[in-house]
């Protein structure tokens, strides 16, 4: 393993990222090698670990429409040269962090970032929250020399790297760790990046099903360069007119689908494309007429949020991706706040009624 040297280290193995950015990373003009982080140590995904590197690489699947058109293809991610698991392997992950890493990417799930008790202990532990694991590491290459790299998370948090930096920070305070440690890390780069494509299937034992949408916003500041050259990904000066119709169109009618779904005792199978066809569609596109729509046009975005609109429907309705309602389901609570919550306080109180949304909002924090 010592010949390989993986400039990117990413942090999560979801079907997500294996349609995304560890596809993009392969298909790119000038292909970047990674290393894939298991943070959670989950040994029942010690498969999946391994296959990721394969030599072969591994399979993503593309189905959907095109410019109307029906597309179905196949394509082999070959970026992934390496992976690794913070429970098993941390002394290896932290020569990779200090010797081979130039940019951190992330995606630890909707509640990634929340605080642990174990958060400020002093030696790194499989029990702290992924920022804390990333803070020692962190801490590690300081003492190795401090090279700067950039910190890109993809999380689906509003502004994620500055949140990120901040829990950083925060941790660092919290463990006493020396000023000129802080100072380094705070002069570190830190990207607010936006990800957005449907990974409706995970095959086993590694890659996925997607729709042919992707995309992968990052905002532009000083030092920060787009990850690699592929159509999909995109420097932008503001992300917060792409994050609100991502958040608040499609993510929350994902999220309002679901609490539509509980409440009708739903088949734990059920798809989102045979919703949009029963009750649960209806009531949603209900929903968006009469408050989601309503509420971006108060601020003055309405017409761009309808155009947005119309391509989310054939998204969800998109009769090739089997993209379980179930799925969306995980981590509900959390999703609610971020989508729906962060959407009412967007809209404020000035804005039209919205009881529907508060309601589903309300019975998520139940």
């Amino acid at each position: 393993m010592s010949d390989i040297r993986t400039p990117v280290l990413q942090f999560g193995t979801s079907r997500f990222l294996q349609a995304h950015a560890d596809l993009f990373f392969s298909e790119a003009a000038e292909p970047r090698a990674v290393t894939v982080v298991q943070s959670s140590g989950d040994p029942s995904r010690s498969g999946r670990l391994a296959a990721l590197a394969s030599p072969l690489g591994f399979p993503i699947v593309i189905r959907g429409l095109k410019d109307g058109l029906a597309c179905e293809e196949e394509r082999r991610v070959t970026s992934v040269r390496r992976t690794l698991s913070t429970a098993t392997d941390w002394d290896e992950l932290v020569r990779v962090f200090c010797n081979e890493v130039e940019l951190v990417i992330s995606n630890t799930g909707d509640a990634g970032y929340q605080a642990r008790p174990a958060d400020l202990g002093a030696a790194p532990s499989q029990s702290m929250s992924f920022p804390a694991k990333l803070f020692h590491l962190l801490a590690a290459r300081f003492e190795a020399g401090g090279r700067p790299l950039t910190i890109m998370p993809m999380e689906l948090v509003p502004e994620n790297g500055r949140v990120l930096r901040e829990r950083l920070l925060a941790i660092g305070f919290g463990n006493g760790a020396p000023a000129r440690m802080m100072d380094w890390l705070a002069s570190l780069r830190f990207a607010n990046s936006l990800v957005d494509r449907i990974v409706s299937e995970a095959l086993e034992p590694a890659g996925a099903v997607a729709e042919p949408y992707a995309l992968w916003a990052i905002e532009r500041a000083p030092g920060i360069a787009a990850p690699c050259a592929h159509p999909a990904v995109q420097l932008v000066d503001d992300l917060e007119e792409i994050e609100r119709l991502k958040l608040h169109v499609l993510n929350l009618g994902h999220t309002s689908l679901v609490d539509f779904w509980k409440r009708r005792g739903g088949a734990p199978d059920a798809l989102v494309r045979e919703l949009m066809d029963g009750p649960e569609g209806h009531a949603l596109i209900e929903l968006y007429e009469s408050e989601v729509l309503p509420g971006f046009a108060h601020k003055g975005r309405g017409e761009e949020a309808r155009a947005y609109l119309e391509v989310t429907l054939d998204r969800f309705r998109n009769p090739f991706l089997d993209h379980r309602i179930a799925d969306i389901a995980q981590n509900h609570p959390q999703k609610a706040e971020r989508r729906i919550g962060a959407f009412l306080d967007w809209v404020g109180r000035s804005g039209p009624d919205m009881p529907d949304l508060h309601a589903i909002l309300k019975r998520a924090r139940e």
